[in-house]
């Protein structure tokens, strides 16, 4: 038998439950694949008592953190948040113990605190889990792409929001009933915010474009905007011009600087990312050398990410059984000191929906104040058969500065005749 090293579980809910029943079910398989014997030796939780669903040896459970990173190698986090979590995290690595985790919302939010920890003490932090659940993106990126400049990459990242949208679509359905249903089947909290306002994408795209540009850029640095805004009028639209509704991750390298943004997109509905529907996730990445790829999977769920965040355990231990601690750093520093692109003078197509009383002139002076800023107009529609006196008019433009885009909507909003919000989203011809 090889080398053993020792696994603690620090949170034994969801996932830590997943992720202990796939080390314990699966030891010997690791074990005939490795020749390292990963084995697991203390889960820690407040409530070890209640039954969880996975059978564990009772002698494994503590309630003492202290004690399991004492006795660990590798210390696995999986009770989320921000706060007692990256405590916990600190002291593991302190203590000179490798570190695996699956919290997106804490690397986001203290990645370069954490980071920094991991290399003072020469230890390991791998977080494969934290985004996009059992998709390998992460990895992906630290090493199958290592000689790859990254150009962009798109992700839809969150199983929630496009489970919504793809039934909106689906079916004609508006978005409440649709959210209802979602946290009916569980696939919603019964507080949404953190899903369908765009923030949880928004840690996820934090923590790629940091690994991808190697400068840790947290999560102010990411424009965020969620779904609620969209209609069934949107969707139908936006099907008629050949696009489809994704809540996306949008991470370029723009003339060296990078722009990070989470936003209700439309993109080709016969592209492989406008293809993903329901729960899935999917992530395309773009090198100088590799050209587009694609991961696809399930980004959520028990499995799932219990299988990412184990095969990092494995990779961890297998850094440490062959003397090669921090051979792939979680995190690598940039040579360049990388920038933002101001989001105000990013470059996008958009698409613009008003509702507008019936009159006529309506058309030119809309037209006339988008020509006065420089927007050039792709397309117009005004579908007929509305015999109300509020009707739609839709425009896409090309390629316009944002900051332009806004200034224009300010115009035209004050207009007399338009009688709702004006919807605007941005176009990703992918």
């Amino acid at each position: 038998m090889g080398k053993t090293v020792k696994v603690g579980i620090i949170g034994f809910g969801t996932v830590g439950a997943g992720a202990a029943n796939n080390l314990l079910k699966n030891h010997d398989v690791i074990l005939e694949r490795t020749n390292v014997d990963v084995k697991l030796v203390r889960i820690a939780d407040k409530d070890i008592t209640s039954d969880r669903g996975v059978k564990v040896p009772a002698e494994l459970l503590t309630t003492s953190v202290d004690e399991l990173i004492a006795e660990s190698d590798i210390v696995v986090e999986l009770i989320g948040g921000t706060t007692i979590a990256g405590d916990f995290i600190l002291k593991a690595l302190n203590a000179g113990k490798a570190v695996v985790t699956a919290n997106k919302a804490l690397l986001a939010t203290r990645g370069a605190e954490l980071f920094a920890a991991a290399e003072a003490n020469n230890c390991d932090l791998y977080y494969e889990a934290s985004v996009a659940g059992g998709i390998p993106v992460i990895k992906a990126l630290r090493e199958g792409l290592v000689s790859n400049n990254i150009e962009r990459m798109y992700g839809i990242m969150n199983g929630t929001c496009n489970y919504i949208l793809t039934r909106m679509e689906a079916e004609g359905a508006a978005f409440e009933p649709v959210l209802k249903d979602a946290q009916a089947l569980g696939y919603a909290e019964a507080n949404p915010s953190l899903d369908v306002d765009g923030f949880d994408t928004a840690h996820k795209a934090a923590i790629l474009a940091g690994l991808a540009y190697g400068k840790w850029f947290g999560l102010d640095a990411v424009s965020v905007e969620g779904i609620r805004n969209i209609t069934q009028l949107d969707m139908t639209m936006a099907g008629k011009l050949g696009y489809r509704f994704k809540l996306l991750a949008v991470i370029k390298n723009i003339d060296g600087a990078v722009r990070i943004s989470v936003a209700p997109t439309l993109i080709p509905a016969n592209s492989m990312l406008g293809a993903i529907s329901g729960v899935f996730n999917g992530v395309m990445i773009e090198g100088d050398t590799v050209g587009q790829t694609l991961f696809y999977g399930r980004g959520a769920g028990r499995d799932a990410t219990a299988s990412a965040v184990v095969a990092d355990v494995v990779d961890v231990a297998l850094n440490i059984a062959n003397g090669s601690v921090r051979r792939v750093p979680a995190f690598r520093s940039g040579s360049k000191d990388v920038g933002l692109v101001n989001i105000d003078e990013v470059m996008s197509r958009f698409y613009l929906r008003l509702t507008v009383k019936e009159q006529p002139g309506v058309v030119a002076k809309v037209t006339d104040i988008l020509a006065k800023n420089q927007i050039s107009i792709s397309s117009l529609m005004q579908p007929e058969g509305n015999a109300d006196e509020l009707v739609p008019l839709l425009i896409v433009t090309y390629a316009t500065p944002e900051n332009a885009m806004q200034k224009a909507m300010d115009e035209i909003s004050k207009l007399d005749f338009v009688a709702e919000k004006i919807n605007m989203f941005r176009i990703e011809d992918i």
